[in-house]
């Protein structure tokens, strides 16, 4: 129970370095003021094509997911380099706690952090739609025909249009989190987790356009649209592609990630 109560501890600690920054009150200010500022506008200018409230929470939501994982990126990147590039971490070392038990802190705080917004996201965006454009128990037109979810409420599609989002989500935090335990610069380890994140999905769509070789489906940025399933499709189209494959596939790259992030971080020499 002790070290248990030790590892809440570092991870309390953790928290209070990620919450202590002005920056992540400005980022939680998007996630909150950005669903607000959309509908007021949408009703204030053209409202006439009868969107209802899910509608606009399935609009919103998917690009505050985009903004979510950038913030999370941030944080992450910075979670490990940053303390090698201000010096601190030989300040976490020479305390009677393990690399592993300050790695796993860290780490454990990021989900924190991505579950945090993940929830604040879907809070606002409903509760904002639902007040000002409401929102039936039908779901309107937020649930596609070809849903595996069709006829079903609209909470139950939501539900698990946030689960995919956010499964997805904490495979590019341990992407970026691996990064930044490779890394001694806080700003390299950001500018190669964005180059990634941005880039990879590029990539994978020109590989796609240009051949149709199997082994594309075993790329990781071709398993990351989980919500097509949800829709009745699938990331890749053209390929045999089912949900259970590319959770494998992402489970596969999230062991690896880990792997690689507690191998580098428990032989990295700190002297420098």
């Amino acid at each position: 129970m002790r070290r248990l109560a030790d590892f809440f501890k570092l991870v309390q600690n953790e928290n209070m370095k990620i919450y202590l920054r002005l920056r992540t009150w400005i980022m939680l200010g998007i996630i909150v003021l950005a669903p607000i500022l959309v509908t007021v506008v949408y009703v204030l200018v053209d409202s006439a094509d009868g969107t209802d409230g899910w509608e606009m929470m399935k609009l919103q939501s998917s690009i505050l997911f985009s903004l979510i994982t950038i913030f999370t990126v941030v944080v992450s990147a910075e979670s490990v380099a940053g303390e090698f590039s201000a010096g601190t971490i030989k300040l976490l070392l020479i305390r009677p706690w393990s690399r592993a038990t300050i790695l796993l802190s860290k780490y454990v705080a990021l989900l924190l952090f991505s579950l945090f917004f993940t929830a604040v996201c879907f809070l606002f965006t409903w509760g904002v739609n639902a007040l000002i454009l409401g929102a039936g128990s039908d779901g309107g037109a937020v649930i596609p025909p070809t849903s595996s979810l069709a006829g079903h409420s609209p909470w139950a599609y939501m539900s698990m249009y946030y689960l995919f989002n956010w499964l997805e989500l904490v495979v590019t935090v341990t992407l970026s989190f691996m990064i930044s335990s490779a890394f001694r610069s806080g700003g390299l380890s950001i500018g190669l987790s964005m180059f990634m994140l941005f880039a990879g999905s590029i990539v994978t769509q020109v590989l796609t356009a240009a051949t149709h070789k199997p082994w594309i489906k075993y790329i990781l940025f071709s398993n990351m649209g989980l919500t097509s399933y949800l829709d009745g499709g699938a990331p890749l189209p053209d390929f045999d592609m089912t949900l259970g494959f590319s959770l494998a596939i992402l489970a596969g790259y999230f062991i690896v990630f880990n792997l690689i992030s507690w191998s580098v971080f428990m032989k990295r020499d700190v002297a420098a």
